[in-house]
């Protein structure tokens, strides 16, 4: 299994272009050690030819250039993109879909509840349907139900529901449904490995914890280092939990739970990081923190074969 790391950042991207924190100031500045990160998106292929794009960025246009694999090689209109999957309705995972509607219809994989999301609140499947529509695949996350995405049949998927937040539009915000957010386990029949997807997390199940356990690769919500982060630095008076994101630092937080022993020979990658989030900066003291406890920070380019 080939996983391309497409974006690495939260919503708004790193620099994030109003934001003056530490981080980003020093970015544009270079007074830190650290890279540019577009917004949240992967891309897994069973033979580096067919991929599943999951998740479509604002900045998709740009990491579709950043990647040849994605590149047209074969007829004068052509992809090799041969499926998308939504995790969620957020706005930084679903915009980018707009940017691709020539490419229209695309065979699209989510949850009924991202499918309500996506032609009621936030209508871009609707709106696409003047660009020809696209095949919606409806999905369980029922943690049981697996399923094969044509030409790339080698991987098997399997949704999990993730006790997060839905968009802030959703009329689900304030009254979680199963299916706003979900992880996805993805095992390659083949070779036996397997990756745990989960870029939005909040709460670790028992469920969760028992996917994340099988996973030879965990990539997971990565977006901020303390829960009052942002009510710290006075972007906001909300705290990441009620945003729907673990922290990593903290009794209970992501830390910890990559710890576990039985994720011992399992590769942890953090991802989804926002802007404000220390270990983007390569010496800090919080990066030398995940560096000592075996856990990784995805930056766009990032390759992981299993």
């Amino acid at each position: 299994m080939y996983i391309r790391i497409l974006g690495s950042a939260a919503g708004g991207g790193f620099p994030q272009w109003n934001c003056n924190c530490p981080n980003c100031t020093g970015v544009r500045t270079s007074s830190i050690r650290t890279s540019a990160r577009t917004q949240s998106s992967i891309a897994v292929s069973a033979d580096n030819k067919s991929w599943v794009l999951f998740n479509t960025s604002p900045d998709i246009l740009s990491q579709l250039q950043s990647f040849d694999k994605l590149q047209p090689h074969r007829t004068i209109r052509d992809t090799a993109i041969v499926a998308i999957l939504y995790v969620d309705a957020q706005i930084d995972h679903t915009t980018g879909l707009l940017m691709l509607r020539e490419g229209c219809p695309h065979h699209i994989y989510c949850t009924d509840m991202v499918y309500q999301d996506l032609t009621t609140a936030f209508p871009i499947f609707s709106m696409l349907e003047h660009w020809g529509g696209n095949t919606i695949h409806t999905i369980a996350c029922d943690g049981q139900s697996s399923f094969n995405i044509e030409k790339i049949e080698q991987l098997s998927f399997t949704a999990i529901h993730l006790d997060s937040k839905a968009p802030p539009y959703s009329l689900h915000r304030h009254n979680p449904h199963i299916g706003d957010n979900i992880g996805v386990f993805i095992k390659d029949n083949h070779s036996g490995k397997s990756l745990f997807y989960a870029p939005g997390l909040n709460v670790i199940s028992d469920e969760v914890k028992s996917f994340m356990h099988q996973a030879d690769c965990v990539l997971i919500d990565g977006t901020v280092w303390r829960d009052d982060e942002l009510v710290k630095l006075k972007i906001s008076n909300k705290l990441a939990s009620d945003m729907g994101h673990l922290p990593q630092s903290g009794k209970g937080g992501m830390i910890e739970v990559l710890s576990d022993p039985k994720l011992n020979n399992s590769r942890k990658i953090l991802i989804h990081i926002n802007n404000t989030n220390p270990i983007l900066n390569e010496d800090s003291e919080e990066r030398k923190i995940l560096i000592k406890n075996n856990i990784e920070v995805a930056y766009d380019g990032m390759d992981i074969e299993l």
